[in-house]
């Protein structure tokens, strides 16, 4: 018996193995279904995929083969892996030097191999996809053609393990990051929040002190230092609302109706008197994620009251379903939004640098916070806009 020689570029070769991270894993439809099919078409009462792994030859499916893994020193397929053919064949292994009194063949009478390298696209010969038999036989180019082109489906198997793989770890990391993120940005706000609070506390109380005293300069410098104030306050609670949304998504659907949701939405967005909302009358359950819907609905609502310029200002909610989706929409009678901003509105942090009816500038975070949880329902949302008549927002939900 002649042992195989381990290949020059061993070292590179096993790294490129254990990168997989297949050896001692359990069986696996898509292999052992590979195993019998080439069975089958070579008429060989035993066929393997191995991947040569170290001191071993490690036994990833087999077919008629009752052993997981066997030493490497007396593996047929180590001397496969060092051959420069696709493939390799021992029609009888006892008139082999490389295999005479080979506990393989003595003991489980393994006369006939035929063995493909599984070579992957670095060029690494990881192990084989191959068949054994208990006599002289050979293959006929048919079968041999069959087993090279399975051995190839193998590989591509071994790479999108590898690629599932990676983009577990990219998610895991996406996931721990995110999380951080959450805590950042809640940490950051609390920490903001406070000061700004005094900053605007104390802003006031300085101007209801002063009344009669201040020179027109002092006067727009506090009511500068004060309105900044305010929108710092306001970004920052959309961002902590933004990232906070992510809670909202982890809650289960429930049983509500249209017109329950429109009810509570309307008392959290609209408290002036001079808005006149309709909308679709409809008591028919739906099973959704309320507290994501309420939110989108809050938001979408305080909005159309808030760039209002019209009196009264008019909101109409509308509501349909359709075989896959729950369909809603807002329409207001506001200011509308020009056509060359309608693609970018949903985009976080943009705004349209309009002030609303309280002079306030938006944060640029509010619509991207319904997109995003649009999105996460399995729905998407779009406006339609014509300035100075209104704006009508659009969404679904999937069932």
């Amino acid at each position: 018996m002649i042992e195989p020689l381990t290949p020059k570029n061993e070292y590179e070769r096993q790294k490129a193995v254990e990168s997989y991270s297949i050896l001692d894993t359990l069986p696996e439809e898509s292999y052992d279904n590979i195993t019998e099919i080439v069975s089958y078409i070579t008429k060989a009462p035993i066929s393997l995929i191995t991947l040569l792994d170290n001191d071993r030859n490690y036994i990833k499916s087999n077919c008629g083969f009752p052993i997981s893994e066997s030493p490497r020193n007396i593996s047929f397929c180590g001397h496969a892996i060092n051959q420069k053919e696709k493939i390799m064949v021992v029609e009888d292994a006892r008139e082999d030097e490389r295999f005479i009194n080979n506990p393989l063949v003595e003991e489980h009478k393994a006369i006939f191999y035929a063995g493909v390298p599984l070579i992957n696209p670095q060029g690494y010969k990881l192990g084989t996809l191959c068949v054994y038999d208990h006599e002289p036989r050979q293959l006929n180019k048919t079968q041999k053609k069959a087993l090279i082109s399975m051995s190839k489906h193998v590989v591509n198997l071994f790479e999108q393990r590898l690629q599932n793989k990676a983009l577990e770890d990219i998610k895991k990391r996406l996931e721990k990051r995110n999380q951080e993120l959450n805590k950042f940005a809640s940490i950051v706000s609390h920490d903001l929040k406070s000061p700004i609070t005094n900053i605007i506390a104390l802003t006031e109380l300085l101007e209801d002190e002063n009344k009669g005293k201040l020179n027109d300069d002092s006067k727009t410098y506090l009511n500068y230092l004060k309105s900044s104030s305010t929108a710092l306050k306001d970004y920052i609670d959309g961002l902590l609302i933004y990232y906070k949304n992510d809670d909202l998504l982890e809650l289960n659907k429930e049983t509500t109706t249209f017109n329950d949701l429109i009810t509570k939405a309307t008392k959290i967005a609209i408290p002036e008197r001079d808005v006149i909302l309709k909308s679709t009358q409809s008591d028919k359950e739906i099973i959704v994620n309320k507290s994501v819907i309420l939110q989108i609905f809050v938001n979408l609502l305080t909005n159309a009251v808030k760039y209002g310029d019209k009196n009264p200002t008019e909101i109409f909610v509308e509501f349909s379903e359709s075989e896959k989706y729950y369909n809603f929409s807002v329409k207001d009678n506001g200011k509308g939004i020009p056509n060359n901003q309608l693609t970018s509105i949903f985009d976080l942090f943009t705004t349209l640098k309009v002030k609303d009816k309280h002079g306030n500038l938006g944060t640029g975070i509010g619509l991207a916070s319904v997109k995003k949880l649009v999105e996460h329902q399995g729905g998407s949302i779009s406006v339609n806009s014509t300035e100075g008549l209104g704006s009508i927002f659009s969404f679904t939900i999937e069932k």
